[in-house]
């Protein structure tokens, strides 16, 4: 009878731990989906307050195309500024820091004020065996959390380098959870005719850029969910 008894409560016991695990997956898949869903609506502030933006730069052409687009911004709606660039990539924050330099020349010491600059650790450098990179991946998406929760952005700019994917990671995981709404701006870049970047597509694939724009008519007619809006760069 007691041997009865304890299989009869180790069966409960598995299935109550089973329909409470079904139920919060459950759970988590429909919040992930609803904050997929909201995200791809416009963004709606009730109040003129400034917005805190984190500004992802990337080496080679894409802090050249994402400066041209911060010259086409209204600055005072986009501070406090944070700029993240690789570890090994001094001369993005360099050029962010000489647009930065240009606003307080035309505005004002205060401007100085608005804008901070970061780097992040690399997931993997160029010709890194993707063995020690397991590591160095780990270590990235660390120093990125730390980050997101020092910075809280209410904006994220980004267009395209891979540094991008962990924060915007992040911040996907944030709104998820509740801790943090961060609006994630995605913006291909020009040199992409035909097919988009890897970030770009994970980004796309995944929801987890609001709004994500193409800068080639083709391009938006292969990813419907893009915004065209014409060469910007």
């Amino acid at each position: 009878m007691e041997k009865g008894n304890c299989c009869f409560f180790s069966t409960l016991r598995t299935n109550v731990s089973t329909i409470l695990l079904t139920i919060t997956l459950s759970l988590i898949v429909i919040r992930v989906l609803y904050v997929i869903y909201r995200s791809s609506k416009p963004l709606h502030t009730s109040s003129p307050q400034p917005l805190s933006t984190l500004i992802i730069l990337g080496s080679g052409g894409h802090t050249a195309e994402m400066i041209n687009l911060l010259n086409m911004l209204q600055k005072d709606m986009f501070t406090p500024r944070f700029y993240i660039a690789a570890a090994t990539d001094n001369m993005s924050l360099q050029k962010a820091r000489q647009l930065e330099n240009s606003l307080v020349d035309k505005t004002g010491a205060e401007v100085a004020k608005s804008a901070q600059f970061m780097q992040i650790y690399r997931s993997r450098e160029v010709g890194q065996s993707y063995l020690t990179s397991v590591g160095t991946t780990l270590i990235a998406i660390a120093h990125a959390l730390w980050l997101m929760i020092k910075i809280r952005p209410q904006v994220i700019l980004c267009n395209g380098p891979g540094t991008c994917i962990p924060l915007c990671a992040i911040a996907f995981c944030f709104k998820v959870v509740g801790i943090r709404w961060s609006s994630t701006f995605y913006v291909e870049s020009i040199a992409r005719v035909r097919r988009l970047s890897l970030s770009g597509l994970l980004l796309y694939k995944l929801g987890m850029a609001d709004q994500f724009f193409v800068q080639w008519p083709q391009l938006q007619r292969k990813y419907p969910r893009a915004h065209y809006v014409g060469c910007l760069m």
